[in-house]
């Protein structure tokens, strides 16, 4: 069985990893890999890319527009399939959905993800922008902390995706690090792969649930697992480091939503998610 030629599959940590073998026709094998982990529990961003990469192969176009998923249960590093179905095959785009699925220890299929998506071709699109938004304004990278830099301790439990990553965090919120949170509720940041992969609309699938979370400028440490996220990819990006915001301006009942937005070296805002997680317990 081969793997599927969706995009450029390269020789990057994230290809490789993200890597689906078609088992049947709308049918994908999967193997999970530890390296993408918080916690023990797989990161849903990369959760994402997965499952974007098998219905890039499933539908008839090549680009991620809009993807939805509903995670029920925490996906774990080892094998998966990945069951896909074309809802809507049109001239620009075509809409289909896909689950995960894990065995239990009897071997029975456990359904991890849900997901709703809408392809399309990024380069197709018009240049016509109209836009009020504006990139966040993040000190240069020299001036940002990364994982080596600073007092900052290890996030509670395991987090082997912190090594997948190149992420300087702007100052201003990395106050939870210190002991000092801000309480706002933002995180910023400069992104990229540490393999130094460039950005592909497959891999902002993974960037818009990459950073710290939010909730730790609020006070709160530890897992916070998503329950729905949805991703909309907006453009092609430029080659060059990503810039990252997110932001949560509720938290209430034990959960929080957070709103993300990634723009690249062209100054284009190439993605915006929003998901619904659960809050850390204090």
């Amino acid at each position: 069985m081969a793997q599927i030629p969706t995009g450029s599959l390269g020789d990057s940590e994230f290809d490789r990893d993200t890597a689906v073998v078609r088992r049947e026709p709308g049918v994908y094998d999967a193997e999970l890999s530890a390296g993408w982990t918080i916690i023990n529990a797989v990161n849903g961003g990369y959760l994402l890319a997965v499952i974007g990469r098998a219905l890039a192969d499933a539908l008839p176009h090549p680009d991620p527009f809009t993807v939805s998923a509903h995670y029920f249960t925490p996906s774990v590093p080892g094998p998966a399939v990945i069951r896909t179905d074309v809802v809507r095959s049109g001239r620009t785009l075509s809409s289909g959905q896909a689950s995960l699925f894990q065995y239990d220890a009897e071997g029975n299929e456990v359904e991890r993800i849900r997901v709703l998506a809408s392809y399309g071709d990024l380069d197709a699109l018009t240049d016509d922008v109209r836009t009020t938004a504006k990139p966040p304004a993040i000190p240069p990278v020299e001036h940002c902390f990364g994982a080596t830099d600073g007092p900052a301790p290890p996030i509670p439990g395991s987090n082997a995706i912190a090594d997948r990553l190149d992420l300087r965090l702007d100052p201003a919120t990395v106050g939870w690090a210190l002991g000092a949170p801000s309480g706002k509720g933002e995180m910023r940041a400069w992104f990229g792969l540490a393999d130094g992969r460039d950005a592909d609309p497959l891999s902002l699938l993974l960037t818009v649930d990459a950073l710290p979370p939010t909730s730790f400028e609020l006070g709160l440490k530890g897992w916070t697992p998503t329950v729905e996220l949805t991703c909309h990819v907006r453009c092609r990006p430029a080659p060059g480091p990503l810039r990252v915001s997110i932001v949560t301006r509720n938290l209430a009942g034990g959960f929080l939503e957070e709103d993300a937005e990634v723009w690249d070296s062209a100054d284009r805002l190439v993605a915006q998610s929003r998901q619904l997680a659960r809050a850390p317990r204090a």
